[in-house]
């Protein structure tokens, strides 16, 4: 009632199968507003009845229905409102209500209700993104501090390679709570593994860091060197000459995938 286009002569239809629903209604977004700033924009196209249906404590304040569909999904484990199919001329709505992770579900449960009150939409994203491993945008990324305050979820390496996990209660709830560490550590040694590969195929001229850095571009300089220098102490990387001329290579005396340590190289 409150977004339909009274100017066309359509209908809003509302169909209910098993597992979700679908609504229809005439009218394409309000002027200005996009499924990407949905969450943020506020354009109400009936502003006079939306004030009327509020009053009448039939809808929530302006601009909240949809940030109220989000955070529900995603505290039920049910996948986000879909607004595929939508064009200028109608807006098109499904509702899934299949819950896809039963554990997510207690795991959020598991979080105080006093810190899941304080979450805002996009805390709710950025734990659903990382909960699916799907990428994160610039409004998730800003909210990752604060999760990791909340203990909603880990983080593991500095600067650009910080990589998040959720944190060690979600795994706990699994029955899975040495998944944490395989998954902290996994990256870690495969960096390593990454880097030793390239030192290998480098030869006996060795590598400079900037080739190093190509190797793995999403880790800062810092964390980079903290990985070679492992390498180096286990015998697997070799590092002659200084600054400019610095060159990391693998030692000729030691035999690739050895457990063996060798020395340090130094």
């Amino acid at each position: 009632m409150a977004h339909w286009d009274y100017r066309l002569g359509g209908s809003v239809f509302v169909r209910q199968f098993a597992r979700r629903l679908e609504i229809a209604s005439p009218g394409g977004f309000p002027t200005g507003i996009t499924t990407e700033n949905i969450l943020d924009q506020q354009s109400p196209r009936n502003r006079r009845l939306s004030e009327a249906l509020g009053r009448c404590g039939l809808i929530e304040r302006s601009g909240q229905g949809l940030n109220l569909m989000v955070e529900s999904a995603i505290r039920q484990s049910k996948p986000l409102p879909d607004f595929s199919g939508s064009n200028a001329h109608e807006v098109r709505l499904k509702i899934e209500g299949t819950v896809r992770d039963p554990k997510f579900v207690q795991f959020l449960e598991r979080l105080s209700e006093e810190k899941l009150r304080h979450f805002s939409t996009y805390d709710f994203l950025a734990l659903d993104a990382i909960a699916k491993e799907s990428p994160l945008n610039e409004a998730t990324l800003s909210r990752l501090p604060g999760l990791v305050e909340a203990g909603a979820i880990e983080s593991q390496g500095r600067g650009r390679g910080t990589r998040y996990h959720l944190s060690r209660n979600f795994y706990a709830t699994l029955g899975r709570s040495g998944a944490t560490t395989r998954k902290r550590g996994l990256d870690h040694e495969t960096n390593k593994a990454l880097l030793e590969k390239h030192l290998i195929d480098s030869g006996t001229g060795g590598a400079p860091m900037a080739d190093l850095l190509q190797v793995l571009p999403a880790l800062s300089r810092a964390h980079l060197k903290r990985l070679l220098d492992e390498l180096r102490t286990e015998g697997r990387a070799h590092l002659t000459g200084e600054k400019r001329g610095a060159r990391w290579s693998f030692p000729k005396n030691r035999q690739y995938g050895s457990t063996n340590q060798v020395g340090t190289g130094k």
